[in-house]
């Protein structure tokens, strides 16, 4: 099986300092790349979170962090040992930015070519992607039908003569790619089951990560209704590990403030026995910039080695 990571790094910009390789009072640019491999080297964190919802992202990314630091993506691969994710716009909801979800598609076909020249065999770099504000399993099938039938499809497109898109660019690779649902309203989080369930109906997948939004719905409902909505969601997508025989891991959205979900280095273990069944935190940028290196990865450490559980109690018969 391959390895799901426990920690994941984002981009949210939540931290009172900034961290002395900054360039500026906003982490951006080429600042953003080192930031990625800060967060892998520097801290342990196993993922990172590319972000291009609502903002600039390098598509570039992968070839900057093989060209400019070969020795330690020699020995940590991008894809098998620790992960790069994109989160890209909603097309339903981020209307003016939808068509960047092309962009974004096709640069993990770029990145696959680039990755396999520096390793010198064809392993994906990036295969998963995020899609926020998830309301309808629609939506996921969309983006993976797009990037399997456009971005993947078009190798067979005849150009001239007998002249295909294949035969002039290369082979478009990874062949498929899985969609990370992040469901962020209350009333998607309570057809969570509705939404996987399609999901796999379609796809026939075995393992999917689910990523449960619990900053957002504090904002919106209150701290309390949004820890009840987390663990409701969680709750549910235990059993339906079950009931359609896949693997789910869930990814649990916590930031450092009370009401986003406490989770800073000192309060570690309170938030991870919180959601047992969670096995992705994200590490967002105050826990990253607002404590000492060394309290930070002690507590990476803490969150990339813990045990949890494949069953998140509650009761279920008081749903709303």
């Amino acid at each position: 099986m391959r390895k799901i990571p426990s920690s994941m790094a984002t981009q949210h910009p939540d931290n009172a300092n900034m961290p002395p390789w900054s360039n500026g009072d906003i982490i951006q640019g080429d600042d953003e790349v080192y930031e990625a491999y800060f967060s892998y080297k520097e801290l342990g964190i196993e993922e990172v979170m590319w972000d291009a919802e609502g903002k600039d992202v390098d598509a570039h990314v992968v070839r900057k962090l093989l060209s400019g630091y070969p020795e330690y993506f020699k020995e940590r691969k991008l894809g098998e040992d620790i992960f790069l994710t994109y989160r890209i716009p909603n097309p339903r909801v981020e209307y003016s930015e939808r068509k960047l979800v092309s962009e974004i598609l096709e640069s993990i076909a770029t990145s696959y070519d680039v990755a396999k020249e520096f390793h010198g065999y064809g392993a994906p770099p990036i295969f998963e992607v995020i899609l926020p504000l998830t309301s309808s399993f629609k939506e996921l099938i969309l983006v993976k039908r797009y990037y399997e039938r456009v971005v993947c499809g078009k190798d067979s497109i005849k150009l001239f003569e007998d002249t295909s898109v294949l035969e002039w660019l290369g082979e478009t690779n990874p062949k498929s790619i899985e969609v990370i649902p992040l469901i962020e309203d209350k009333e998607s989080l309570y057809r969570v089951e509705e939404i996987i369930s399609g999901y796999v109906r379609v796809t026939k997948s075995k393992l999917l990560r689910v990523f449960i939004a619990r900053s957002d719905p504090a904002l919106n409902y209150g701290l309390i209704s949004a820890v009840l909505l987390a663990k409701y969601a969680l709750a549910k997508l235990s059993q339906l590990e079950e009931k359609l025989d896949v693997e789910i891991f869930p990814i649990i959205g916590v930031g450092p403030p009370t009401f986003r979900g406490n989770f800073n280095p000192e309060n570690v273990d309170n938030v991870l026995n919180e959601y047992p069944s969670a096995f992705t935190f994200t590490v967002q940028s105050a826990f990253r910039y607002d404590y000492s290196v060394q309290t930070v990865k002690k507590a990476v450490t803490k969150i990339n080695s813990l045990k949890r559980s494949r069953i998140e109690e509650l009761e279920l018969s008081c749903q709303k």
